[in-house]
């Protein structure tokens, strides 16, 4: 069984593997490079990023700079916004819904280590012969999502369509569709609702609607 067919599976894998650091490694010169750009130097980002993810969909845009770990595994799908220092630790499949927006520094990560520090320096093949690893598991993120400065998202999480997660929070665990979560470790604060809406700031709408006007 191949490296990435062990991470696909959620199962003890070795990060020294060749074929796993030649994918590590296009994937960090890719994003030195995309770092080194300027923001208006469209058609080279948009070159970039089409080959740092596996997707990346129409009308989306990462400020940079970018840390992206395989690259490979992550799929982002449309008008998705990502600020400062995106980081994704993506040994597992990472997915990002439709009109996503990322505050800076949000982070997600994917693996896990063992909690004991003699599995994690070293476990044994069969064989005896001594190995570094670890496994990963996948986080899932839906659409029209919107995340605070400095979002941690940690391995196994989903995080349904709708959400609001404040800034400097640790997801720990799954949340719901349509909830605001926040907090060290994350959790529902309220589900969002009506009462939510724009329409109850109309002195911070200075005049602007929250629906398309109706024609006369």
């Amino acid at each position: 069984m191949s490296a990435e067919e062990r991470i696909a599976r959620g199962v003890l894998f070795c990060p020294g593997d060749p074929e796993l650091k030649a994918i590590k490694l296009r994937s960090h010169n890719l994003c030195s490079e995309y770092n080194k750009t300027f923001e208006d130097e469209t058609d080279k980002r948009k070159a970039l990023v089409k080959d740092i993810f596996a997707d990346f969909g129409e009308g989306s845009f990462v400020q940079g700079p970018i840390y992206i770990h395989y690259g490979k595994h992550t799929h982002i799908g449309n008008r998705f916004f990502g600020n400062f220092n995106l980081t994704i630790q993506d040994d597992a499949e990472v997915t990002i819904g439709n009109d996503c927006n990322f505050g800076p520094g949000v982070t997600i990560v994917t693996p896990v280590h063992p909690m004991l520090p003699d599995a994690r320096r070293l476990v044994y093949k069969p064989v005896g012969t001594p190995v570094r690893m670890c496994y990963a598991e996948p986080v899932h993120i839906g659409n029209d999502c919107w995340f605070g400065a400095n979002v941690v998202v940690c391995p196994g999480v989903t995080i349904g369509d709708g959400c609001v997660i404040g800034a400097g929070a640790v997801v720990t665990r799954d949340i719901p569709a349509g909830s605001f979560a926040a907090g060290n470790p994350a959790r529902v604060i309220r589900t969002l609702s009506e009462a939510d809406s724009m329409i109850h700031k109309p002195e911070v709408l200075d005049g602007y609607l929250v629906t398309p006007p109706e024609s006369k």
